[in-house]
């Protein structure tokens, strides 16, 4: 099957402290919201102390225009992305020109040519890689494109798939929108990448019986899967107005986890003869604290095992699509699994929909 060789995380150069993003937006906020100090204790509620931005805290204090906002996009998640990826293939001690598909998921700016097809180019890969740039799917987007890589080096085993998680909500922000909406994302969203790369079994053969283990991989992909709940299209995604993209995120999203995740996922665990209760590592995404209560009463989950969910939340913030691979690696850094043991991914996007995958810790190292 499968196997993750390597991971690695990228933050931006600003880390804003979450109090004084709160008082940025006492000042930007308080003509509209006469009873702001009530509002503010969203900030402290998010449990949430720092986060990182592309731009520091008084670019976001001036209007900027669309194309302002996605140019710095552009600039912004290319280098992060590159940071990422190099990051990882160091991790792996293979060169660029090793990547066969390159996949680039983001869903917080728009480019043509995508930032992948800039990032082949610029470090040196084969003008041969595959590339698929993946939006829309949101924090979704990260096991979603864990999947679609998956699904690569299946049905070519004797390649290598990089996927790459960037994404800048910061610039997304509207300032026009003095909604209760913009003003609850302002105390969440934050930026950062991750790059996962994926090798199919004649890779991780050949290395092996050539004598070259490297670092050892940490995970087989057993599974994947994909849930779209119907008539909830309004629940999670982006509204696109003239001044950019404006976020849309429903209350009802706890809701749906408390009521819906625990079936989901135990008839996905169930295909491989697995419960609930089988799983040592839950890996989910931290949409917010809400969320996090939610998928514990869904699921019976008590705080450790949601520790390095809410440990992400609280460093980072909301990252979108590549926040679940923070809490893998924080899994990776502070814990050993033992061999056999399994984990599972967990995280919901636009649609409104749920990604899944199922990791084992590899019995025999490769």
């Amino acid at each position: 099957m499968p196997i993750i060789r390597a991971l690695a995380t990228a933050l931006p150069p600003y880390a804003m402290p979450q109090a004084a993003i709160r008082e940025a937006a006492r000042a930007h906020f308080a003509a509209s919201f006469p009873a702001i100090d009530r509002y503010l204790t969203v900030f402290q509620n998010a449990q949430i102390d720092t986060r990182y931005f592309a731009a520091p805290l008084d670019w976001f204090q001036t209007a900027h225009s669309f194309r302002e906002c996605n140019d710095l996009f552009i600039q912004a998640a290319t280098d992060l992305g590159q940071q990422a990826a190099e990051a990882c293939l160091a991790q792996a001690g293979i060169a660029p020109a090793a990547i066969d598909h390159l996949i680039w998921v983001s869903t917080t700016g728009m480019a043509a040519p995508s930032p992948d097809s800039l990032l082949i180019n610029r470090m040196g890969m084969q003008r041969t890689t595959r590339r698929t740039p993946i939006w829309g799917l949101g924090c979704a987007g990260g096991v979603a494109g864990l999947a679609r890589a998956y699904e690569y080096v299946r049905a070519f085993p004797a390649q290598r798939a990089l996927l790459l998680n960037v994404e800048l909500c910061s610039v997304t922000f509207q300032w026009d929108d003095r909604s209760r909406r913009n003003f609850i994302a302002a105390s969440l969203f934050a930026d950062g990448a991750s790059a996962v790369l994926i090798e199919g079994d004649d890779v991780a053969a050949n290395r092996h019986t050539q004598g070259h283990p490297d670092q050892p991989a940490h995970y087989t992909i057993i599974d994947t899967q994909s849930i779209l709940w119907p008539d909830t299209s309004d629940i999670m995604g982006w509204d696109m107005v003239d001044s950019g993209m404006r976020v849309v995120f429903s209350a009802r999203i706890p809701g749906i986890i408390s009521s819906e995740m625990r079936a989901v996922v135990a008839a996905f665990l169930a295909k491989h003869g697995l419960v609930i209760e089988d799983i040592g590592q839950w890996v989910l995404h931290p949409g917010g604290a809400k969320v996090i209560s939610a998928y514990q009463a869904a699921l019976g989950l008590s705080a450790a095992q949601v520790q390095h969910t809410s440990e992400t939340l609280r460093q980072h913030g909301n990252m979108s699509s590549g926040t679940i691979f923070f809490v893998l690696e924080a899994f990776l850094r502070n814990e050993k699994p033992s061999p056999g043991a399994y984990a599972l991914l967990a995280v919901l996007g636009p649609g409104f929909s749920c990604e899944l995958a199922l990791l084992q810790n590899l019995i025999d190292p490769i």
